[in-house]
């Protein structure tokens, strides 16, 4: 049986209103203040983003399924995404040269200082655990918002999306879903792998990758931007996860907790290639006024990482969790099983 996660405690006006909405009661008036003034980045606009595409996924615990299509709620989420996208649009503006997107992504540093190499270096079990709360907010949905773009894709394109798509579900076993190796690495590495449990403590930086997949993949005219989404996530997957499987033997995990990212190394290294010919080579053949969502999609999504990779190793820096307090089972036993 599937447990659908708690709600969130509201992190401000906009979070609050859509709580009460999904609760069945909605706030009286037009939207919490003047869309001006709200922070497209900031945690109340996107945890209550959040909250409001839930519905499409497993939903919240004491939520009716019908208010997935409240109209108080899409008329409130509506007015937040046009703010989140307009910024977005903003931070990550840039011109249609999609190769050049792509292959920026395949440039390594000499010298890198991410949140991965931090921990296949010096990471502890303590700073590993806080990097699974965050990533557990897509990983145990990994590929789902991702898959709303199938039915806007013809030919080539579809059918080689739904063969990445089809490996990141296990290729037909549940056991190998990769969201089901992620929950299997939480447990492994000690920590409450129920889908939605660490929501509560994620900050926004780690919403906005979340949220920005779904807005992309909710819409028919963001299917560029989702397609550029999935190819950056393939691309760059390999060496981080290499990275991380590094990591993990070093502080002595078991196989439980490696397979996530051993099977990513392999996969990903594959899905590279069927993204950047099949999918986005098909779909700009097809459509190629696309061209500039599609480099929209892969800069957002590097932003968006980039945000959240320095929140991270700012925290780490300064001696304090990246976490929002009172995250459980982050500090435990030295060796989890």
């Amino acid at each position: 049986m599937t447990t659908a996660p708690e709600l969130p405690s509201a992190r401000g006006p906009l979070s609050g209103a859509v709580r009460d909405i999904l609760l069945g009661s909605p706030p009286p008036g037009p939207p919490p203040g003047e869309a001006a003034s709200w922070d497209p980045f900031g945690d109340d606009l996107q945890l209550a983003l959040y909250m409001a595409y839930e519905p499409h996924y497993r939903g919240f615990r004491g939520v009716c399924d019908t208010r997935e299509w409240d109209l108080d709620l899409l008329r409130l989420r509506g007015a937040m995404e046009e703010t989140f996208l307009g910024a977005l649009r903003a931070a990550a503006a840039g011109d249609d040269d999609v190769t050049a997107a792509l292959d920026a992504l395949l440039i390594e540093p000499a010298e890198g200082q991410g949140v991965s190499h931090e921990l296949m270096h010096d990471g502890t079990w303590e700073r590993l655990r806080e990097y699974l709360a965050h990533r557990s907010l897509y990983q145990l949905k990994e590929a789902d918002p991702q898959a709303w773009v199938i039915p806007r894709l013809e030919g080539q394109a579809k059918a080689s999306l739904v063969a990445v798509e089809f490996d990141e579900f296990g290729g037909g076993r549940g056991e190998n879903v990769h969201a089901r190796l992620f929950a299997d690495l939480m447990e492994g590495a000690g920590l409450d792998a129920r889908y939605g449990r660490y929501l509560e403590f994620a900050p926004a930086v780690t919403l906005a990758p979340v949220n920005a997949m779904s807005l992309f993949g909710l819409h028919r005219a963001l299917r560029g931007a989702m397609v550029g989404n999935f190819a950056t996530l393939e691309i760059t997957s390999p060496p981080g996860a290499r990275r991380m499987a590094k990591a993990l033997e070093r502080l002595g995990a078991g196989e439980e907790c490696t397979r996530f990212f051993t099977e990513h190394i392999e996969a990903d290294a594959v899905h590279e290639q069927v993204m950047r010919r099949d999918v986005i080579g098909d779909l700009l053949a097809r459509e190629p006024q696309l061209a500039g969502d599609v480099a929209f999609g892969i800069r957002a999504s590097v932003l968006l990482e980039t945000r959240w990779e320095e929140h991270v190793l700012a925290a780490w820096r300064e001696g304090r969790s990246s976490l929002r307090p009172g995250a459980p089972g982050i500090s435990g036993p030295a060796s989890p099983r």
